[in-house]
């Protein structure tokens, strides 16, 4: 159950990320309070799952899908760029996770 919580965390933190562009775009009551929902139910997952697994795990993935999941968001949605090596990139970091999770 602490992956799934994990998970959770970093699905959070990513929504969180994408309310940081919204704030921007739209200095709201709203955008700011969803981000701030956003972040705080991010780190109360992210303790939840460091309950039971390691620190350094924990935190190396929720931050990865954090990363990675900014940057997919920024591509799909944002017109970001989308060249093959920021993809690859994307890649190296979900592959370092899967391999942080093979080794804990």
């Amino acid at each position: 159950m602490a992956w799934v919580y994990l998970i959770l965390a970093g699905l959070f933190e990513m929504t969180g990320v994408m309310m940081i562009n919204r704030f921007h775009e739209q200095k709201n009551k709203s955008s700011f309070t969803m981000m701030l929902l956003a972040f705080t139910a991010s780190f109360l997952f992210l303790a939840i799952a460091m309950l039971d697994l390691p620190m350094g795990t924990a935190y190396a993935i929720w931050t990865g899908i954090g990363a990675s999941g900014g940057a997919i968001i920024g591509m799909l949605l944002y017109n970001e760029p989308k060249n093959w090596k920021r993809i690859l990139f994307i890649f190296m970091i979900l592959g370092s996770a899967v391999g942080l999770k093979l080794v804990s």
